[in-house]
């Protein structure tokens, strides 16, 4: 049986990590993978995780298993985050959330949702979306289409074009969106263009899948969330994904939710019934460490402020790391304009560079980003930015005149 496999090259990223580490010159810059990362260059435990952690393993008395819906109080409390306290959706009982093991884990259990209650059911996804979209919703047997989102020219969103594509989708086809912080690009929605959305999901009977990956490293808590709760108050349908692994710093401990919005009470329980059989089938039990923590952050008053604070500050950092990469570009790459970089949110931003320039930047300056130009600003610091701009104006420069 094995002996038919096939060698499988490793995922691009993980390929980058491997390589990033592997190379011995200290000038190097990570801006590859996904992860954020403080002035040290460091993936940081936020304090008040710490803190949450500390009182949990000191009053854990058991390891059993939670059940397949996950922590309760999890559950309760992330929708409470996500959605707002006195959502309409949650006060007319119409929300229900299962924990999962991570936003990859809940965006799978909603693709299986959606197979399971409409087998036919088409995915239309980005384009350019996050890459591991792809897998985790095809993987359950929905087949995927492409939408236009990004304009590589301005740095922003094609909505217009968009909008056009969404006009021609047939009735109750499903729509992924980002909610914010959009991975790739880092090119979002503004307010005035979801309550455009909202109009015409409505109008074509469309069914939203929001990725809520990185509430609260774009603009706000509240601003970053405004699209799923303006949808999830208005329409009667929605799947939201949900993401602790940035703003919480608890990446591997793959802790996520996924949201379902229905039109009743009574649909909201069938719909959880299905996603607990369907979690049953999936991982049987999601793990509980992460979510415990979450729950523990967001219960207690002094934790819950501490974690928004250094949250903005992770926020904040990021902002101005924008706005000095942009700076410094223009003094070294004076024939481009990377203004764009700081009108964008989020960690990502696509850098608008072909790929044997990404390679230069890699092989030339230890300087490692995913080959379709997408960076991960968080893995800048302000010791060497300067160094990146300038290195970039090299490879610009020796592109423009024919090196290469």
């Amino acid at each position: 049986m094995f002996e038919r496999l096939e060698l499988i090259t490793a995922d691009s990223i993980l390929s980058l990590m491997t390589a990033f580490r592997a190379d011995p010159d200290p000038r190097k810059v990570d801006l590859g993978v996904g992860v954020y990362r403080d002035d040290h260059g460091e993936t940081p435990i936020p304090a008040a995780v710490r803190k949450a952690e500390s009182v949990l393993l000191a009053r854990q008395t058991t390891k059993t298993y939670v059940g397949p819906a996950g922590n309760p109080g999890f559950n309760q409390e992330i929708a409470s985050l996500v959605l707002g306290a006195e959502h309409e959706a949650r006060v007319a009982n119409r929300v229900r959330t299962i924990q999962c093991p991570g936003g990859c884990g809940a965006l799978r259990l909603g693709a299986e949702l959606i197979r399971y209650a409409s087998p036919a059911s088409v995915v239309h996804v980005s384009d350019p979306t996050w890459v591991n979209h792809v897998p985790l919703l095809s993987g359950s047997g929905l087949r995927l289409e492409r939408y236009p989102y990004y304009d590589p020219a301005s740095g922003g969103v094609r909505f217009a074009e968009m909008v056009a594509a969404f006009e021609r989708l047939p009735p109750r086809a499903i729509v992924l969106l980002h909610a914010s912080c959009h991975n790739p690009t880092g090119a979002d929605l503004s307010p005035g263009e979801w309550r455009e959305l909202l109009a015409l999901v409505k109008r074509r009977q469309l069914l939203p899948f929001i990725d809520m990956a990185y509430q609260g490293l774009g603009e706000s808590l509240e601003d970053d969330a405004y699209g799923l709760r303006l949808f999830s108050a208005e329409l009667p349908e929605l799947l939201f994904a949900v993401s602790c692994s940035k703003n919480f710093g608890l990446y591997r401990e793959r802790t996520g939710a996924l949201g379902v919005v229905c039109d009743t009470p009574a649909q909201a329980d069938a719909a959880m019934s299905q996603l607990v059989r369907l979690a049953r089938g999936l991982w049987s039990m999601p793990p509980d460490h992460g979510a415990a923590i979450v729950h523990g952050v967001l219960t207690d008053p002094e934790l819950r402020a501490q974690w928004i604070a250094e949250l903005d500050a992770m926020r904040q950092r990021v902002q101005g790391l924008r706005r000095e990469a942009v700076r410094h570009l223009a003094e070294h790459c004076p024939g481009r304009d990377f203004g764009f970089i700081a009108r964008q949110h989020g960690m990502f931003s696509l850098f608008g560079i072909g790929t044997a320039q990404v390679h230069e930047l890699r092989s030339r300056h230890h300087i490692y980003m995913v080959d379709d130009g997408r960076m991960n600003v968080a893995g800048l610091r302000r010791e060497n930015l300067e160094y990146f701009a300038r290195s970039v104006g090299e490879v610009l420069a020796a592109r423009a005149g024919g090196r290469g």
